[in-house]
């Protein structure tokens, strides 16, 4: 268990946090969650706490949390390179484009060899045009897309510009392709794993996503929810 010492923590100064966010977990939860155990601390609640980057609540991985003064860098952080390990499901198709609805459609996959795979990767790296999954948080007419499409609507969502600086393939074995991806900020995997479907005259959606790396931070450094406890004397341990 990771233990900070009270005497090394300034909240209304500013502290920047890292985290390993759970699976099913929004990143709001994960801000909520540790918001309350420093008001706890605190014996206040005016003080700003927010993430620099929201991560999928179907993916896990490094989410970064400020404090304070520190809340002024998020947008900085946010813009910084992002690296994640993805896991694709090929053959298959789902609307939201990761589990969080049912199959949608079959594809063939005989044809899909590793040659194939690196040969499309390739087609992927550098600037382009990614239209973002219904199933996101964008903003459309007031209100959040994924609302919009869990009714059913299907939405026509606008393109965004954005930059894929690596992808690597770690692994195939179908149905199953794992991928470290590096990229800009505003890339949704769900829209990558989707497009990289169709590029292999087939389908595929996204099993399971780590986001590894936000710019200069690593989830190596990362702790766990319930690892962030202020351990001082008996009495000021948060739970």
């Amino acid at each position: 268990m990771i233990k900070r010492p009270l005497s090394e923590l300034n909240f209304i100064e500013g502290e920047i946090l890292l985290f390993d966010k759970p699976l099913d977990w929004t990143s709001f939860d994960v801000v909520r969650k540790i918001r309350g155990k420093i008001y706890h601390y605190l014996g206040k609640t005016k003080l700003k706490v927010g993430h620099a980057g929201t991560l999928d609540p179907k993916a896990t991985g490094l989410i970064i949390v400020c404090t304070g003064k520190k809340t002024k860098e998020i947008d900085k952080i946010q813009v910084a390179e992002k690296e994640y390990i993805a896991e694709l499901f090929i053959g298959v198709t789902r609307p939201s484009f990761d589990l969080e609805t049912e199959i949608n459609n079959y594809y063939p996959t005989d044809h899909i060899s590793v040659e194939m795979i690196n040969e499309t990767l390739k087609g992927f790296v550098g600037i382009q045009e990614q239209v973002p999954p219904g199933f996101s948080a964008k903003w459309i007419d007031g209100q959040r897309a994924y609302n919009i499409a869990r009714k059913g609507v299907v939405l026509a969502m606008k393109p965004a510009t954005i930059t894929i600086y690596e992808i690597e393939l770690l692994s195939f074995q179908m149905p199953l392709l794992k991928l470290r991806i590096k990229c800009s900020k505003g890339t949704y995997i769900r829209s990558l794993a989707n497009d990289i479907g169709v590029a292999l005259n087939s389908g595929a959606y996204l099993s399971n996503l780590q986001r590894t790396k936000i710019g200069i931070y690593s989830i190596e450094e990362a702790m766990r929810i319930d690892d962030f406890q202020f351990v001082n004397h008996p009495e000021l341990q948060i739970t």
